[in-house]
């Protein structure tokens, strides 16, 4: 997916818009596989700092809970975090104990994906041909959410209408990460896993509660379904 740019910002609005933005686009780097640059930021702290920070933006509630630092637990061995991470999330024998694909929680996966395709590219979007550009992938969905973030402050920005923008998030949350990213952290807290891991995903689910009640603020109560 394309990296929106918005060069300056001055309705207030906007602003949210971006920092919302900036939000689901630092999760969706938080879980890549962590090696390299990625280990050495979540290492250092630059990344929880930079999530604490992003968070405040939103809301200083968001930023005022947690165990911030769990995400700077990079584990005693530079391998200890990616070892984890495929432990957890890319291996086993009947698939990972915590997958990282929303079809596989609550079934009907190819359904799923197939709903995430249609929301992708009504926005103009197409997936890359990598496994982890799979339509039901966290990060995938957290980048679509960014996206769409972005898009949202520039209709607000110029006096567009950001109503198309905003009812997307607000169904896509809903309909996707905001539904099965409860079910990742229960797994999570059923595999022992390392520090990091199981803070990051409990401040995504805390991150999209808080977003799917300001977008239902935003757009209205989505249509119910028949």
């Amino acid at each position: 997916m394309s990296e929106p740019v918005l060069q300056a910002v001055s309705q207030p609005e906007a602003r949210r818009a971006v920092a919302r933005s900036r939000a689901y686009a630092t999760f969706a780097r938080l879980f890549d596989y962590p090696d390299g640059e990625l280990f050495e930021d979540v290492r250092d702290g630059t990344l929880a700092e930079s999530l604490r920070s992003v968070l405040a933006e939103v809301d200083p509630a968001l930023a005022a809970s947690g165990n911030w630092a769990a995400l700077r637990e990079a584990g005693g061995e530079p391998d200890d975090l990616a070892v984890e991470y495929t432990r957890l999330f890319d291996v086993g024998s009947s698939g990972p104990p915590c997958p990282l694909y929303g079809g596989l929680y609550g079934g009907a996966r190819m359904k799923t994906m197939e709903e995430a395709v249609r929301f992708y590219n009504h926005f103009g979007l197409s997936m890359a041909e990598s496994p982890r550009e799979l339509p039901d992938h966290i990060t995938t969905q957290l980048e679509f959410l960014h996206f769409l973030a972005f898009r949202e402050a520039e209709a607000l920005e110029g006096d567009d209408d950001p109503g198309p923008f905003q009812r997307a998030q607000r169904d896509f949350v809903s309909r996707h990460p905001g539904r099965w990213v409860p079910g990742l952290r229960a797994r999570l807290e059923k595999n022992d896993p390392m520090p990091f891991f199981l803070e990051l995903v409990a401040r995504l689910e805390d991150f999209l509660a808080h977003d799917a009640r300001h977008l239902v603020a935003l757009a209205g109560a989505a249509p119910t379904e028949r």
